[in-house]
């Protein structure tokens, strides 16, 4: 470097403005970075939270097919909260064949189970008032009734009888506490239906 370079560089004294210009650069470039670890923590601890709370609290799931209409229609969101206690009359989301099923809880265990002829449901000798039913029938069945739960299961049906193939068939059957996901207690999409179940 030329002597005549090197003094121009040694002469040159960067004012107080330009102090101040850099300062101000410097403060927003720390700034910007705590902002962005701030909102990354944030963004981490949220998603964590999620994760804990879907895996021990809440399922998510998106309802297919008909058995279930009225109650529950294809394409709906609904949210399980995992449960191992249920009573009739809930909805109880459960695994079967790699799919994930809800039906309505008819019987608990040890309970007798009696189907009609005309689809009719009672349980331990009392008629069930199904408000919930879109329609009654006996079909598809292959178990003899009446019909004792057995122990640590439950006897489930859709509200869609003469579509659902639910505990009225030995390929389903009861289910398992194994099988379980939980109580569907809420439906979240779309909107207009948003609310408890």
């Amino acid at each position: 470097m030329s002597n005549k370079k090197k003094d121009n560089l040694s002469e040159y004294k960067p004012s107080v403005e330009d102090l101040r210009k850099e300062l101000k650069r410097e403060n927003n470039k720390k700034e910007y970075r705590n902002v962005l670890r701030n909102t990354l923590i944030v963004v981490v601890f949220v998603a964590a939270i999620a994760v804990l709370i879907s895996s021990f609290y809440v399922t998510v799931l998106k309802v297919t097919g008909d058995s279930m209409t009225p109650t529950l229609e294809t394409g709906q969101i609904v949210i399980a909260q995992n449960s191992k206690e249920f009573e009739a009359g809930d909805l109880l989301a459960f695994y079967y064949n790699n799919k994930v099923l809800v039906k309505r809880v008819i019987g608990s265990p040890g309970d007798w189970v009696n189907i009609d002829s005309e689809g009719k449901v009672s349980v331990n000798g009392v008629a069930l008032d199904e408000t919930y039913a879109s329609d009654f029938s006996l079909e598809p069945t292959d178990i003899e009734f009446p019909y004792q739960v057995p122990e640590n299961r439950w006897f489930v049906l859709g509200d869609h009888r003469s579509v659902s193939i639910d505990s009225r068939s030995s390929v389903v059957g009861c289910v398992t506490k194994e099988q379980l996901i939980g109580k569907v207690v809420f439906r979240v999409f779309p909107f207009n239906v948003f609310g408890g179940l």
